[in-house]
């Protein structure tokens, strides 16, 4: 059996100019204005597809997804703070980001765009997002392991996490807690796994132009699934969650989870019960 993993990694890459540069910044942005747009760009040539709905969609996508995940983490976890300190709902440096904020926010973001440039469903274009997301997504939470945050409640398994450099971990006891469930980890693989299943659905089964709402359907399907599962051993971030669980049995992470998994079985039985090909005759 491996003994409990020790992580003492410092977040910050190096300096500039008085500014922290840190992995967790250059993974999403690795992600997000990288990878993600390298494979979108391959499946807008394989449909031969106007190269001007990728510029527009790429600027859409990444104020969405800034402005829905601050706003989601100013308005799901701390308001008060945050109403109390309105400057403060910029300090993005600072940290606090939401991807359930950050998902609603793309959706938002589509739905104009899908107005304004290409004229066609919202699930035209989100079938099409969802294939790159969940790479990205991955990156992202490899950036909070860097940053020794968003980690889970003690363990004794043999891949458990010393997060040394973690306020949050400095406070347990050392000799009775030696780990912690490395989360970030467990979302990182299912985003892979939520990735290469969109993959598959568009490049082997063509299911973009087959059927309108499907690949977008199981990516909240998967995403969210294997995220309520894992906040139920996740640290809480905020201090009123206690009384959350205490009341319904969930955090917020996982009441925030289940409209999205709630939506995705939704598209994936219309999906499949009405297929483009029926639809255009």
């Amino acid at each position: 059996m491996l003994g409990a993993i020790t992580w003492d990694v410092d977040p910050v890459i190096f300096e500039i100019l008085g500014r922290d540069i840190r992995w967790y910044g250059l993974l999403f942005a690795l992600g997000l204005l990288i990878l993600g747009p390298m494979i979108e760009e391959r499946m807008w040539r394989r449909e031969r597809l106007d190269p001007e709905w990728m510029n527009s969609l790429y600027i859409y996508v990444v104020v969405g997804t800034v402005v829905g995940a601050r706003l989601g983490h100013v308005l799901f976890y701390d308001p008060g703070y945050y109403l109390a300190h309105p400057a403060k709902i910029f300090a993005i440096w600072e940290g606090g980001l939401a991807s359930h904020g950050g998902t609603l926010g793309i959706i938002l973001a589509v739905w104009l765009y899908s107005r304004r440039v290409t004229r066609r469903s919202i699930l035209w274009t989100l079938d099409r997002l969802a294939v790159p997301t969940g790479l990205a997504a991955a990156l992202i939470r490899l950036g909070n392991l860097m940053n020794s945050e968003i980690f889970g409640r003690p363990t004794d398994l043999p891949w458990g996490f010393r997060f040394l450099r973690a306020i949050e971990y400095r406070g347990l006891d050392p000799e009775a807690i030696p780990a912690c469930h490395p989360t970030q980890l467990y979302e990182a693989l299912a985003y892979l796994v939520t990735f290469g299943v969109c993959m598959y659905l568009y490049w082997q089964r063509d299911a973009a132009r087959r059927y309108s709402g499907l690949i977008v359907g199981w990516f909240f399907v998967l995403v969210f699934g294997f995220r309520f599962l894992v906040e139920g051993i996740k640290n809480v971030q905020e201090r009123w969650e206690y009384d959350l669980i205490a009341q319904w049995g969930v955090n917020m992470g996982q009441l925030l989870s289940i409209p999205f998994i709630l939506a995705g079985l939704a598209l994936i039985i219309y999906a499949y019960r009405h297929p483009i090909a029926d639809q255009a005759k």
